[in-house]
This record gives C-alpha cells, structure tokens and sequence, in this order.
C-alpha cells in the first residue's frame, strides 16, 4: 500500500503586519493540511509598513512551534505560486460577509484558472475583529496593539511608532 500523497496549503497575504487573527489561521491550517506555505506578497495598490523581507522575518519568528508551516516570499498570481510551492490548495480567512463574498470569487476565479481549490476559514471569535489596517491605525496614533500581534511584531511595531 502507498502512503497518501502529503496536502500542502498556501496561505497568501500581504500581513502588514501579522496579527494574532493570521496567526490563529495559520494554526489551525497547520491542523488540517501536512503542511502550510505562509505566502507573504506584496500589493500594487497598497502602500507598506514593514518590507516584505521584514513581514517573512516576524512570520518566522511567530510560528517557531508550528513545524509543518514555513514562510516564503511570493510575487505575482496565487495560483502560480501554488504551482510553483507544489500547494494543492488555498486558505483564506473571512471575517465578514463581505470578506466571504470577495473570497468565493476569488475563489472560483482560481478553481476556474487553475483547479485550485480554495478553504475559507472563519476566525475564532475572540480574533474576527482584527485587521491589519486597524492595527496600522491603532500603532500610529499611539495605542496599545499588544493584543492583537505576537510579541516579535509588537517590537517591530514599536521601532515604526515609537510613542505606540
């Protein structure tokens, strides 16, 4: 008998910067899949915080007890990317309703590119509210994000702002 061939998950994102939302995403893919590519990309329309060598550091350093997850720079189309990691899926998280219809479009866009599928999941309750822009917003103005980011990115986060 053959061993099960191993299911390998990309879980793309600009994460700028990682929350304990993506984190939280990230630890449960780790359950699901044999392993999990964390795809750190960056976006045209966006304006960065944090390098994406920076972002794929502080991943690094936040999933350390995660052994079947690993972090890797992408650039251009997610589903190349699958191709080019050897992912034979997609996870995505949704916060909202909005966020799911945007991801089931993206979704059967992908499926219809290229068979990937893609798994939308839903974060933990005590999680859904974070975002990475309300945590830019909250860190600029000098507030306290230290519940919404693992430690490594709450020091990168105070070397940007300072007064946060």
């Amino acid at each position: 008998m053959s061993a099960s061939p191993q299911r390998h998950a990309l879980f793309p994102g600009t994460f700028d910067p990682f929350t304990l939302g993506h984190l939280d995403l990230v630890t449960r893919a780790a359950a699901l899949f044999d392993r999990v590519t964390v795809a750190v990309a960056s976006h045209p329309s966006k304006t960065e915080l944090l390098s994406a060598d920076t972002r794929r550091a502080l991943i690094e350093e936040s999933i350390v007890g995660l052994a079947n997850v690993r972090c890797a720079l992408v650039a251009g189309l997610v589903v190349d990317a699958c191709r080019d990691l050897g992912c034979q899926v997609i996870v995505r998280g949704a916060r909202s309703g909005t966020d799911f219809d945007y991801e089931v479009q993206m979704a059967t866009t992908n499926r219809l590119l290229t068979g990937v599928e893609t798994i939308v999941l839903s974060p933990g309750t005590e999680r859904a509210h974070i975002s990475s822009t309300l945590v830019r917003q909250i860190a600029g103005l000098g507030g306290d994000v230290s519940g919404f980011v693992p430690p490594p990115v709450l020091e990168a986060l105070h070397r940007c702002f300072p007064e946060s």
